[in-house]
């Protein structure tokens, strides 16, 4: 069927490369390619959230035949499908020229979420978003890497507050149609390509290929004819229901995804764990091996020798830990499908301290992964303290738990105005010169005018978003009037804006600032100096603390007293998270340390020249350096008495330091030492905090010694 699976219904024949692009991510982060389909129909490319295929699915014929006589759009065309062509077929890419002797083999990398574009709505927050950063780097750098996770065929969930504030969920619209989804089938064309053994039943796994670049992910899904109907909504909900309902996912993603990858003759030859989520995988390739005829020790050391495992949580509370009896419910009593008894398979997920009878789903992955990280500094050395028992009689630091700080992608999150402006004043060979430290000190030497400038541009685009975004709410939410004033619509382009945009968790701490409201509502309405504060964020679906904070947030948005200075933006995604991080003036994320693993969001800021205001937590102990934004020094006592101290140091530093630094200004109405600080954020945040540098770190330390199976000085767990 032309024009990609007849997703796209009319293309001109000078344009049908149209449809390749559309299908495939990668125009997600190509100037080039993002700039030829915004000049198909602009309005358009707005309206339908910048989601090429619903746009090429609306847009008149007539409008594609002209932009197929048009030098200018074929001008802007041929160049993309020219980088499009060039990036399948590179062979000089990093990877390769770096490991010229390592194989073919690919790298599977399974998660429970992955968040590449707002229109394929399968993440909820931080680990999703990284997951897809992840693969876009892999892709840009040539690491062989295919994705493997669920398609949530209702998303996460569509958030809308109420008028008494309080966070309503409903499905999230969700139509493959409009989605650079494709259809998988087994040999005789039907959708079912593998199957699982459960919870009494048989199951069938179908697959859709998602193209991120030069990376395939597999989403698997259950919503198929031939399976129970309690099956088929499996894959429907991300984290619905409770912890019955989660385990049976994490059994089709884990045991499900090997079966689908191994019936599309996929050749994989390391795997890699991101989260606990998937650690169903590593057991399932074990009893490949021991229905081969491996012994269980044999199997378990090879299948270590092959495997990479990222914890990205700080808590033990945060760990997956599932029932005995629910894990012989989802097992049915086929322990020799896995090539042991009840007692070894249990063992595998045993913690020798913590919940004795239940299956820890992090132990399970420790015990049959070699390469073990955190992803922070910190978080490593949480992480070794967490998991010593394991090894019984050691001390902490000699765990061999590692740490690879979390990145984020610079050609996805930068905006396209400060790209713009490093062409002007860098040249356009700019982005071949990222993984040279040196490069980033000429942050430094931006012209303070022309950053200034380019900054406010995207705080007006950010305001004007957040207008429409309201004007659009209240067409179809039906809000009362006091509820459009909390979307935003009073936000000023003057006051110094400070964006607060992340999962609404209790310990990210987004009601900290109204300890004292007093206090709150002076630094807002300084005549001379005013602020104002962007918030958003979902809570979980089932976490009433983190609602309660969202609601006391929201009706701030509404109090008179603050002047229409605190704001709420609905139902967050990558969407409105892209204009957050471009385009306020400070980021603020203030997490109850060490409770923060790494988290990203800050460095999406500090990467469009946005100063950070943190914790000393995550990445932020890593990567602050005193230039380049504030940091919270650590507090001691009870969690009452650290926000306490932790609320008076960060109104300290916004009285005392960050708004007259905002408002000191030349006689050019240039603020020239936060100029200064939005500098060094780029420059920090360039040089270590992105997502090639992490997976180059993973490739290296991990990627590759998976791929060769190498077991020398393998150092497994003895508790």
């Amino acid at each position: 069927m032309t024009f990609a699976e007849g997703k796209i219904p009319f293309l001109p024949e000078r344009l049908v490369g149209l449809a390749d692009v559309a299908l495939n991510l990668s125009w997600r982060w190509s100037r080039s390619a993002r700039a030829m389909l915004k000049a198909v129909d602009p309005a358009l490319w707005s309206l339908t959230r910048h989601n090429p295929v619903e746009m090429l699915r609306l847009v008149e014929p007539s409008r594609l035949v002209e932009c197929s006589t048009d030098p200018e759009f074929l001008a802007l065309y041929d160049r993309a499908m020219g980088e499009l062509t060039d990036a399948r077929q590179a062979q000089d890419t990093w990877y390769r020229t770096t490991f010229p002797d390592v194989g073919t083999g690919r790298i599977a990398y399974f998660c429970a979420e992955f968040g590449l574009h707002n229109s394929i709505p399968i993440y909820s927050g931080g680990l999703g978003v990284l997951a897809g950063d992840h693969c876009k780097a892999a892709s840009d750098l040539g690491v062989p890497l295919v994705g493997v996770g669920l398609l949530y065929s209702k998303g996460y969930f569509d958030q809308k507050i109420s008028l008494e504030g309080w966070q309503e969920d409903s499905d999230e619209p969700f139509d493959p149609s409009i989605m650079p989804l494709t259809r998988l089938t087994n040999d005789q064309g039907e959708a079912a390509i593998a199957t699982i053994h459960g919870w009494g039943r048989t199951i069938e796994v179908g697959a859709w290929r998602l193209r991120a670049g030069r990376v395939d992910l597999i989403l698997l899904d259950t919503d198929l004819p031939g399976n129970e109907d309690d099956d088929r909504e499996l894959t429907r909900k991300l984290y619905g229901g409770g912890q019955e309902y989660r385990l049976r996912q994490e059994w089709i993603l884990g045991v499900g995804g090997v079966r689908v990858l191994r019936a599309l003759n996929v050749e994989v030859a390391a795997y890699h764990a991101n989260e606990g989520h998937a650690a169903f995988m590593l057991l399932e390739r074990a009893a490949e091996l021991i229905r081969d005829g491996w012994t269980q020790e044999d199997a378990i050391r090879e299948i270590r020798s092959h495997s990479v495992f990222t914890t990205h949580t700080p808590v033990p509370a945060g760990h997956d830990v599932f029932s005995g009896d629910q894990i012989d419910t989802v097992v049915d009593d086929r322990w020799a499908d896995f090539g042991m008894d009840r007692e070894s398979f249990h063992a595998l997920g045993h913690h020798p301290q913590l919940d004795h009878g239940r299956f820890h789903m992090t132990a399970l992955a420790i015990r049959l992964c070699r390469h073990v990280n955190g992803v922070a500094r910190i978080h490593g050395e949480v992480t070794r303290k967490l998991w010593t028992s394991l090894w019984p009689g050691r001390e902490a630091e000699t765990v061999p738990i590692g740490h690879i700080t979390n990145g984020v992608h610079l050609e996805s999150w930068m905006a396209n105005r400060v790209m713009g402006l490093l062409d002007r004043e860098l040249g356009e060979d700019w982005e071949s010169q990222v993984d040279d430290d040196a490069f980033w000190d000429r942050m430094l030497e931006l012209d303070d005018d022309a950053l200034w400038g380019v900054h406010m541009k995207l705080k007006y685009a950010l305001l004007n978003f957040v207008r429409e975004q309201a004007r659009l709410r209240w067409k179809t939410h039906q809000w009362n009037a006091t509820h459009l004033v909390g979307s935003g619509t009073l936000l000023s382009p003057v006051p110094l804006t400070i964006g607060f945009a992340r999962r609404f968790a209790t310990y990210k701490r987004a009601g900290l600032l109204f300890r004292d409201t007093a206090r709150l509502e002076r630094l807002l309405t300084n005549e001379q100096h005013p602020v104002q504060l962007v918030f958003a964020g979902k809570a979980h679906p089932a976490d009433d603390d983190a609602k309660r904070i969202l609601q006391e947030i929201f009706q701030a948005t509404r109090d008179p007293k603050f002047q229409g200075r605190v704001a709420f933006i609905e139902d967050y995604d990558l969407h409105v998270a892209h204009r957050l991080v471009q385009g306020v003036d400070l980021w603020l994320n203030l997490p109850r340390a060490p409770m923060e693993a790494s988290g990203t969001s800050g460095m999406k800021a500090a990467l469009n020249g946005v100063p950070q205001l943190s914790t000393f937590d995550g990445w932020w102990a890593e990567g602050y350096t005193g230039s380049n934004g504030w940091a919270l020094p650590l507090a001691r006592g009870t969690d009452d008495e650290v926000d306490a101290a932790d609320h008076e140091q960060v109104f300290s530093l916004l009285e005392r330091e960050v708004v007259p630094r905002y408002y000191r200004r030349d006689p050019e109405d240039l603020p020239l030492e936060w100029i200064r600080t939005m500098k060094e954020s780029m420059r920090e945040a360039g040089r270590f905090f992105t997502t090639r540098r992490m997976v180059q770190d993973y490739a290296r330390d991990y990627y590759v010694p998976a791929l060769r199976g190498d077991s020398a000085g393998d150092d497994p767990p003895t508790g």
